[in-house]
């Protein structure tokens, strides 16, 4: 199948271990962004996954892409031009102190990208899916309009579309969110989510408290069927995450088909090694199940796959199908394979 993925890949500079940023004497360096963790998951799973951004035309920017082809995502599509790749700086937290993120992303050449920098009806054309996050249209105003006219696009080409809503309060306000996002959702097919990307980008609250655990799914049922009905989704997925420690999370997820609800099953996830990237795992298992399978094996293998990243250092999920799949059947001894 053929997947277009739009958005920022980013350089990553982590500190070795759970050393914090004052220790730090120097960094790691990977890439990683939303979609394009979407995007090289899809690849891995044998799609013809193809990513879509801009990028400066310097040896930088040629690194980002030279770490997508790594994994066989298509860059032919990449516009090249602007100032710079964007950066955040990763500090992993570790028992009871969170992760930190500090961005500098500023005039990335992505954020101050146009319309004209790329023939999106020329790009949908033959494609099966598009994905893009609420992250790509927080990063700029102009960034928010490729995203409209690449739904537009994909629209007039018949493709399915998901978004991952993916609420960032440090790019955004809760106004702002909503002024953009909710437009944007007549496009939508698939629409993913957790409880507070669906407040903060759509403004429906579920009746749940997952600061302290609870995380029943009864409680987002409501809200899920208003979402459904209201924007007229075909699908509706939330994550249903328990942090019970920066190193140790319960992780499952919800599906509703406009008929029926279906929960999967829940991981316990300890120790976590990487959970940044964890939701676009998620995201990409979700597209390669709803293209390969119904929707409840769909969503198993999300969940499955996104609990395989949480082990995984990094932004891209490594996890193959294989594994996923054995994970899913209930293969969680961690034995060596020989």
């Amino acid at each position: 199948m053929k997947i277009i993925t739009l958005g920022e890949i980013m350089l990553r500079l982590s500190t070795n271990g759970n050393l914090r940023f004052a220790q730090a004497n120097n960094f790691e360096v990977v890439y990683g962004g939303g979609e394009a963790n979407v995007a090289v998951s899809l690849a891995n799973y044998n799609h013809d996954a193809k990513f879509v951004t801009k990028l400066p035309k310097n040896e930088i920017g040629q690194s980002a892409i030279n770490a997508l082809r790594q994994f066989g995502v298509n860059t032919d599509d990449i516009s090249r031009g602007g100032e710079r790749v964007g950066i955040y700086f990763l500090e992993t937290g570790a028992s009871l102190r969170p992760s930190k993120v500090i961005y500098d992303r500023a005039n990335s050449s992505i954020a101050t990208a146009t319309v004209e920098d790329f023939d999106f009806d020329a790009i949908m054309k033959g494609a099966d899916w598009f994905h893009f996050s609420g992250i790509t249209t927080a990063i700029s105003p102009s960034s928010a309009k490729i995203v409209e006219a690449a739904l537009i696009a994909a629209k007039n080409n018949n493709v399915k579309v998901s978004v991952d809503l993916n609420f960032r309060k440090k790019l955004w306000t809760t106004k702002q969110a909503q002024d953009v996002m909710i437009p944007l959702m007549k496009y939508v097919d698939v629409c993913i989510g957790n409880e507070e990307d669906s407040e903060m980008c759509l403004g429906y609250k579920p009746d749940a408290d997952v600061e302290n655990g609870e995380t029943s799914s009864e409680g987002y049922y409501d809200i899920i069927k208003r979402m459904h009905a209201d924007l007229k989704f075909e699908y509706v997925i939330t994550t249903l995450r328990e942090s019970y420690s920066a190193t140790h999370n319960g992780w499952k997820a919800l599906i509703y088909d406009g008929n029926e609800f279906y929960e999967s099953k829940k991981y316990d996830i300890n120790p976590i090694i990487d959970r940044v990237g964890g939701g676009d795992s998620f995201a990409a298992g979700a597209i390669h199940g709803l293209l390969t399978t119904d929707f409840k094996n769909a969503l198993e293998f999300a969940v499955a796959a996104s609990a395989l990243k949480h082990t995984i250092s990094g932004d891209f999920n490594h996890a193959t199908i294989e594994e996923v799949e054995s994970l899913m059947k209930g293969n969680t001894s961690g034995r060596v394979q020989r």
